[in-house]
């Protein structure tokens, strides 16, 4: 039987970037799963709580339980901040309430972000994907350590045929954007996302690859402010990247 998953889109695939959930779709069909969509799905609450509105993101997150608790099987989020607000962040805000921090270690423990879950438990490394260009590799933050999630997509991008890997210089140095970071010191955003543009053009690739939709925006927009074409791309697009189009 084939094994159904559900995706939690996010709010920025869901609202600026679609395209993004319709290639994650794509990919994880071909590795063999089916994908479903609980329709009632929301925000996972991490602004709120980044921002120190508990209350708020309590609200989200008991709503964001209780809709995937009617969907049993892989929770599977394009997304290192999202995946680490659910396999972290719930466990903070629900410390002190035992009924719900069950519901949320439960949870937590079938939620795993896009790469993690086609290498790690579907056993994938090479989806076929075939991308001509010289691409890099930018590791987000909530992905690299709020997860621990790098292995993963490095084995992916070794094996996009017709691609060239180059390494991309202070890979580890946050692009600046950071969620509500970026809005409340954007000074210091600004010059971080200098950096990560100037490693990213010395590094020698044309196509900068990432896991989390904020970095891909910020990055981007970075570029487009410099008058320089938006070379910045999930990976989900990449791996989508087939001969379904010959």
């Amino acid at each position: 039987m084939t094994q159904t998953v559900h995706l939690f889109v996010t709010c920025l695939v869901d609202t600026l970037q679609p395209q993004i959930g319709e290639a994650v779709v794509r990919v994880l069909e071909r590795a063999g799963v089916r994908v479903a969509f609980p329709q009632d799905q929301t925000c996972c609450g991490q602004p709120a709580f980044n921002a120190g509105l508990r209350d708020d993101a309590r609200l989200m997150a008991r709503h964001t339980i209780e809709v995937f608790e009617e969907a049993p099987g892989p929770i599977i989020i394009p997304s290192g901040s999202c995946a680490a607000m659910i396999r972290h962040g719930y466990f903070e805000l629900f410390a002190d309430e035992p009924q719900w921090l069950v519901r949320a270690q439960a949870m937590a423990k079938r939620t795993f972000e896009f790469t993690e879950f086609l290498v790690d438990e579907l056993g994938v490394m090479d989806i076929g994907a075939k991308f001509s260009g010289k691409i890099t590799y930018h590791p987000s933050c909530h992905l690299l350590r709020g997860v621990g999630v790098d292995r993963q997509p490095r084995a992916l991008l070794a094996n996009i045929s017709d691609a060239e890997f180059h390494e991309l210089p202070h890979a580890e140095e946050c692009c600046g954007f950071g969620g509500i970071f970026s809005v409340e010191y954007p000074e210091i955003s600004a010059e971080m996302l200098k950096r990560k543009i100037n490693n990213a053009e010395n590094s020698g690739a044309d196509t900068v690859i990432v896991c989390d939709t904020g970095c891909l925006l910020h990055i981007n927009g970075g570029l487009h402010r410099q008058g320089k074409n938006p070379t910045v791309k999930h990976i989900a697009e990449i791996l989508d990247q087939v001969n379904r189009y010959e």
